[in-house]
């Protein structure tokens, strides 16, 4: 990614970051999923990469389409009748293709010995040869899984650096200072023509306070994952029945005037000595939910989203487009569980250290 931004820099052209980022958390959970980084299986993980993010875009729209029976369940007849069911049913047996594959390639090559570096199916996979789990783990555990991390761990992470960089854009005085902490890191540790790597992220103290404002003013699932209550109480005064559908808004609880000052400006140093954090344990920040139903990849989501930050903000200086100033910016986002930007995010990048 990196690379591709220094050669477009050189030629004059925009940056398109919404695409760049939503291409590197792609690759990023592909590797992690079913990638070893084996260069001989090159062209076919290129193909699993293509394949995996055209099946990914396909569920993320039929997890936001619109169905009568979800809501309306006596009348689910509608849905068949106008598509949709088919549609859902195609993609679900897709995906499930596509992992049924990555498993069963993997299993006729698991009893051979590797000194490669384990991924996630393998892991999956030696839980269910070893019954190292405590209930019956089957295949269709191990797709689930897969399944859940493909969703869910691929846009969150480039919309909110996406959102990361367009408050920075809007807010030059933070860009500044938050460039001049990850130079100054490079240059106190004589790396200048290498990636910031994740070893050196808990010296950015700055940096750490500007994704956690971009999670309170853009958490990247609005309404998190939604709940449903699991026994009969009472909440304000209003008695919910035991199976009622709950959504927690995240978006609005990071918003709230009575839990924050200037709750609509972007100030990172609100969180500056602060031990507010996103783990879950702080309800005035839940951009990962809390407790058993809390997201399982926020470190990796977290780690990823930092990386990606730093090393955009200190190899290269940004811009908006020529004739664009900062009062133009579109914040608005599209519709769906993940709040992407509405409008793509277009810049300028112009080298500031060359990379090796």
């Amino acid at each position: 990614m990196m690379c591709i931004i220094s050669s477009l820099s050189s030629e004059s052209k925009l940056v398109d970051l919404s695409e760049l980022l939503m291409s590197l958390a792609s690759s990023i959970i592909c590797r992690i999923c079913f990638q070893k980084g084996n260069k001989d299986n090159e062209r076919a993980n290129e193909f699993s990469t293509s394949r995996f993010q055209g099946l990914l875009h396909e569920t993320q729209a039929m997890l936001t389409a619109f169905f009568f029976s979800d809501y309306l369940p006596y009348m689910g007849w509608v849905d068949k009748i106008n598509g949709a069911s088919s549609k859902l049913e195609k993609v679900f047996w897709e995906l499930d293709e596509f992992c049924r594959e990555i498993i069963s390639t993997r299993l006729d090559s698991h009893k051979q010995k590797s000194e490669q570096q384990q991924d996630i199916v393998d892991v999956l996979l030696q839980l269910l040869e070893e019954y190292k789990v405590p209930f019956d783990l089957t295949l269709d555990h191990i797709k689930a899984l897969l399944m859940n991390i493909f969703v869910a761990g691929t846009d969150t992470n480039a919309a909110t650096v996406v959102w990361a960089m367009t408050e920075l854009m809007k807010n030059p005085q933070v860009m500044k200072k938050v460039q001049e902490e990850v130079r100054n890191l490079i240059k106190e540790q004589e790396c200048s023509a290498t990636l910031i790597q994740e070893e050196q992220l808990h010296h950015l103290i700055y940096l750490k306070a500007v994704v956690k404002e971009t999670f309170r003013l853009h958490p990247p699932s609005p309404l998190l994952v939604p709940r449903q209550t699991m026994q009969k109480c009472t909440l304000g005064g209003y008695h919910i029945d035991p199976g009622t559908l709950v959504f927690v808004n995240a978006w609005a609880i990071g918003r709230d005037p009575e839990s924050w000052d200037n709750p609509e400006n972007f100030l990172p140093e609100r969180f500056l000595g602060s031990s507010i954090d996103y783990k879950g344990q702080d309800f005035k920040l839940i951009p990962f939910g809390g407790g058993r139903r809390g997201c399982p990849g926020m470190l990796l989501g977290v780690t990823t989203i930092e990386l990606a930050l730093a090393n955009l903000l200190c190899f290269f200086d940004w811009e908006l487009p020529a004739s664009m100033k900062k009062e133009d910016i579109d914040m608005d986002n599209l519709p769906g569980i993940t709040a992407h930007k509405k409008k793509a995010s277009c810049l300028s990048a112009t080298n500031f250290i060359g990379l090796q």
